[in-house]
């Protein structure tokens, strides 16, 4: 089951370069705006001098631009800001805060500072306020005070909000940092990009990651040189463009998919689905009664086996709580995917890949291995500990399946058939039947023929493409010796 993206991300050097790359046309509403409004950086600028800064906010945080007087786009911001990763709304919030438009202040001639307009506002509506409420028997220890204090207000508390809204963000400035920050931005914007027109959970991580590194990178960058933090900076560009590279393979190999399984589906309409169509899932029919050497019942591999005991091609087999994978279509019991889909990140790990391991040793090719065999072969599940946590483990490969992050045969077995297989290899299974009143009890050769109908099934859907068990799979654990 693939998930194809929805558009593809654009070229990471189309990113910041300038300002506004996506939309040329808002960089030219700001400059007219800065032009009629404040000071451009030209030939007349001084240390003094408040440059108009041009705000271009992003997922991950803003770029502050100034506006060149000869009408060329900057190729440097002049602040670049990066908000703190898993930023709540709140924190969201702040960033927009910081990015207002700065306040128009007046400057008397005659009176060193300067005061907010709108402090100015305040102070008049306040006063007109305060001598309306005492026209109308309002105390005026009550109106006096509040008139006093709506201005101060007005005037103070804007600094204090900047405050607390820096505590969330990592500002950096200065054209050796910028410069720098800004090439990360534009891996990261790209792997953002990715992300966002996909459901891939390798698309999403890889974005959680880069906005990190970007937090990392400012942190270095806040109140050091450039070439005091070399070191760290050079390590977290490797590790972005790292995961660019990944982010570029992934896409290609989905793309490819995709366009294989469109190929596939229009050579031949009616052809049985595949391991890669989310949305027919088969069922096994009742179980039979023909006799067929128990599976499942290998022994536990020693821990002196080396890889050439490892079988890679087996599949595990494990029940869940029922769930409709849409409306009117049947209920899905019972899973099966590749052994190697234990070894997926997302799967709680090590103890995915403890029972990876566990999985393929000593078995047969092809082989189907309900985790019921597992806790038989684990002295009934007494060493379990010694493993893993199964429960997480099986919770995650179902919620795998569910995303379409691998590939899974899904089923939805009868009562009896799914009871044979939650049971070890040696177990049974005893069920009433009314008709003839008595107990009917089903035993080993029964559970046989449950998981030979289900390696029917499984053998015609991997002889037609085999099984995906997911991207970026963790190695498997090394050979133990004795």
């Amino acid at each position: 089951m693939t998930a194809t993206l929805h558009t593809p991300p654009p070229t990471v050097p189309a990113h910041h370069e300038r300002p506004f790359t996506r939309d040329p046309r808002r960089w030219d509403r700001e400059r007219s705006r800065a032009l009629r409004t404040g000071h451009v950086r030209d030939h007349t600028c001084s240390a003094a001098c408040e440059l108009v800064l041009v705000h271009e906010r992003t997922p991950w945080g803003w770029l502050a631009w100034t506006v060149p007087g000869d009408g060329s786009p900057p190729e440097i911001p002049h602040r670049i800001a990066v908000l703190t990763p898993a930023a709540t709304r709140t924190q969201r919030l702040a960033l927009r805060w910081l990015t207002r438009r700065p306040a128009q202040r007046i400057a008397p001639d005659r009176i060193p500072g300067s005061l907010r307009f709108s402090t100015a506002a305040v102070a008049l509506v306040s006063l007109v306020a305060g001598l309306v409420a005492m026209s109308h028997a309002v105390p005026v220890d009550v109106a006096l005070p509040t008139m006093l204090l709506a201005p101060l207000l007005a005037e103070h508390l804007p600094d204090r909000l900047d405050s607390r809204a820096r505590e969330h963000v990592h500002i950096v400035e200065g054209d050796d940092a910028c410069r720098y920050l800004q090439r990360l931005a534009a891996l990261h914007t790209s792997l953002v990009q990715a992300a966002a027109g996909s459901d891939r959970y390798e698309l999403r991580r890889s974005a959680e990651i880069g906005h990190s590194l970007l937090w990392d990178a400012a942190s270095l960058l806040q109140a050091r040189d450039t070439r005091a933090v070399s070191d760290g900076l050079i390590a977290r560009e490797r590790l972005m463009l790292q995961l660019a590279h990944q982010v570029a393979q992934i896409i290609h190999r989905t793309a490819h998919e995709a366009a294989t399984v469109d190929e596939d589906q229009t050579r031949d309409l009616e052809r049985p689905p595949g391991p890669h169509s989310p949305s027919v899932r088969p069922s096994t029919p009742r179980p039979m009664t023909a006799p067929s050497p128990p599976k499942g019942t290998v022994l536990m591999p020693q821990p002196e086996s080396g890889p050439a005991d490892r079988t890679p091609d087996v599949y595990l087999l494990f029940a869940h709580q029922p769930y409709y994978p849409g409306p009117g279509t049947q209920e899905i019991n019972t899973t099966v995917v590749a052994a190697d889909s234990l070894l997926h990140p997302q799967v709680h790990q090590p103890d995915g890949a403890r029972i990876h391991d566990l999985l393929t040793r000593g078995r047969q090719p092809g082989e189907i291995i309900p985790l019921a065999t597992l806790t038989h072969e684990l002295n009934g599940g007494a060493d379990w500990p010694t493993v893993g946590d199964w429960e997480s483990v099986t919770t995650d490969l179902l919620q795998l399946v569910r995303s379409g992050d691998c590939d899974a045969l899904s089923l939805g077995l009868p009562e009896i058939a799914r009871a044979l297989v939650c049971t070890g290899p040696h177990s049974h299974v005893r069920a009433y039947d009314a008709a003839a009143d008595d107990f009917v009890v089903y035993g080993s050769s029964e559970r046989a023929a449950v998981l030979d109908e289900v390696g029917v099934f499984l053998t015609g859907i991997a002889t037609e493409q085999p099984f995906w068990p997911g991207d970026s799979l963790l190695p498997p654990l090394v050979s133990r010796r004795a």
